[in-house]
């Protein structure tokens, strides 16, 4: 038997939203999404928390994807069970609606190598068109080990890469992994890779490596969305324009209060 059973709103940009709304900074999703009862409940859940959905892909076919979450009220683990669906991604046409110009930063979680390419390129001219003030601030996020995605990583100017992205590579730390991925990402681009309770590491464009320990609660809760916590944290401070070595620290404690907590509620 389970003690309790609730409905929450996940995916990564979606839960990254949800960390920076309670940030305070003004933020909008952008994703595909199928009419229906799961649907309503994501949109209504979005509007709660004051995320712009204006600018969602709504799709004619297809349902939206559910899974089911068990967390472990002991050790605070969890485990995923996904029904994937049919749900089309967001294209490039659906990006070409967006006004670049109502943006500072744009985050893209690396799901469709070739829609998303099309995608950065747009943001790439925007910004050479663009006042040095007004151009935008790409962020990519590499979670699976998907041979097609990796080009993303040269895309974009901050970079995060999961320790199971690592792990794929054969590197057996975050400073090993950044050093070893280092060649593919733009010249003066950030990469930034979280390894659960080691902490965080980040390899800034001077070259140099900064760490960032853990904060672990003193009850661990839910882990579920502290990645998403974490890297939306550090998108939080960084477009502050606070120092590297503070966002890595700053995402490390939203990430680690958000461990303590169930949901998002309190790490604030």
């Amino acid at each position: 038997r389970c003690l309790s059973q609730r409905w929450q709103r996940g995916g990564n940009a979606s839960n990254s939203c949800t960390v920076l709304s309670l940030l305070g900074a003004p933020c909008a999703f952008m994703g595909s999404l199928a009419p229906g009862p799961a649907a309503d409940f994501i949109a209504a859940d979005f509007q709660r928390r004051g995320v712009d959905t204006a600018h969602v892909a709504w799709q004619p076919r297809g349902e939206v994807p559910c899974a089911c979450c068990l967390l472990n009220a002991a050790s605070g683990s969890r485990t995923i069970v996904l029904h994937d669906t049919n749900l089309p991604d967001v294209t490039a046409r659906d990006f070409e609606r967006v006004d670049l110009s109502q943006y500072r930063w744009i985050h893209f979680e690396a799901r469709n190598a070739a829609e998303q390419g099309a995608m950065l390129e747009r943001v790439e001219r925007h910004n050479r068109a663009a006042a040095p003030g007004r151009r935008v601030r790409v962020s990519v996020e590499l979670e699976k080990p998907r041979e097609e995605l990796l080009p993303l990583m040269g895309r974009g100017h901050v970079v995060f890469i999961s320790k199971d992205l690592a792990r794929h590579f054969g590197y057996q730390s975050a400073p090993e992994a950044l050093r070893g991925l280092r060649g593919r990402i733009q010249p003066g681009a950030t990469l930034i890779c979280a390894w659960a309770e080691e902490g965080a590491d980040a390899l800034g464009p001077d070259g140099e490596l900064v760490h960032s320990d853990a904060f672990p609660p003193e009850t661990l809760v839910d882990t579920l969305g502290a990645g998403d916590t974490f890297n939306a944290a550090v998108i939080f401070a960084l477009a502050e324009g606070r120092s590297l070595q503070d966002a890595l620290t700053f995402g490390c404690q939203i990430a680690g209060r958000k461990c303590g907590i169930q949901g998002f509620d309190g790490i604030v």
